[in-house]
């Protein structure tokens, strides 16, 4: 099979396509022949860092890259009961782990796949795993009906999904945004749109139920001031805040976490109900055949991504 190889880190001209043995599954397996994949920013930065690389797959070289697919099952594993042969399937595969989706075939643990919609193409449901399960995963449970509820970033992969899935719980959901990006955000559930470039959101918002950051450093930072007495943030990134900051936190009673998703065949039909309610509906920014996988991370590189990346085979 055609896969897309990381011998080394480095810039995505490491990338190179290349024929390795098709993957075999386990008991609880199934193998997937991938339509789509999802590019994340958790995807295109380690592969810079050989100790993150390390960290993250092990010492083995090289590397197939991704955990984000959607494609077809073509074989199953003797503990399989909930899916079967034919069947479409999108998912997030061994996160934290080895996810290997940057391949013609995907061996994937049937606990991390749910099938696929009927109203969603292969390039959408590809979209709707690891940064709609970040939001999903932070969100569910979090936040109540009329919560004013702030997005960092809402244009980005994470916060396009947060906007539509915190509207869907019935919150009041403000965002930071540029202004060219202001209408898109609206047009998704944002009742509020704040210009990061000509606004400080710290000055001209408070009282704050909740907030979901994706950004770290002084803007997570500033979000824990925004929160109301007893209000919660969680970051996608380690909370390293100043002391001055979580002194704020604990003398008002404010909560600062953060999350790391996690792979959930549960959740994935959770987001399965949102897709063919219309709840959500992801954004595609760009797709790239897979033979220029460098430039799709080279696009996400960018950091301006309004919504999601999709590779396809």
């Amino acid at each position: 099979m055609k896969a897309i190889l990381l011998e080394k880190a480095g810039g995505p001209e490491n990338l190179h396509l290349a024929e390795v043995k098709k993957p075999s599954i386990k008991e609880n397996e199934v193998l997937v022949a991938v339509k789509a994949i999802s590019l994340n920013p958790a995807d295109v930065k380690p592969k810079y860092a050989d100790e993150m690389l390390s960290m993250m797959y092990g010492k083995e070289r090289p590397i197939i890259l991704g955990w984000d697919l959607a494609g077809t099952v073509t074989e199953i594993g003797s503990e399989v009961t909930n899916l079967k042969i034919g069947d479409k399937v999108f998912g997030m595969v061994n996160f934290p782990g080895v996810g290997n989706t940057y391949a013609e075939f995907v061996a994937a643990p049937e606990a991390h796949l749910a099938v696929m919609p009927n109203n969603a193409t292969f390039i959408e449901a590809a979209a709707t795993t690891l940064a709609a399960l970040t939001a999903l995963q932070i969100l569910s449970g979090k936040i109540n009906k009329g919560d004013k509820v702030l997005i960092q970033a809402g244009s980005g992969g994470v916060g396009h999904f947060a906007i539509q899935i915190a509207k869907s719980f019935g919150a009041y959901v403000i965002t930071t945004a540029s202004a060219k990006n202001k209408d898109f955000v609206l047009s998704i559930g944002a009742d509020e749109a704040i210009d990061y470039h000509s606004q400080k959101f710290e000055e001209v918002l408070s009282d704050i139920d909740f907030v979901l950051d994706t950004q770290g450093g002084k803007v997570l930072e500033n979000s824990v001031k925004v929160l109301k007495n007893g209000g919660t943030v969680i970051t996608t990134v380690a909370p390293d805040v100043s002391e001055e900051v979580k002194a704020l936190a604990e003398k008002e009673n404010k909560t600062i976490a953060n999350i790391l998703v996690h792979s959930s065949a549960e959740d994935m039909y959770t987001l399965k109900g949102m897709l063919e309610s219309g709840a959500i509906k992801p954004n595609i920014y760009k797709t790239f055949a897979f033979e220029a996988m460098a430039d799709a991370h080279r696009e996400v590189e960018k950091g301006r991504t309004v919504g999601k990346v999709i590779v396809t085979l």
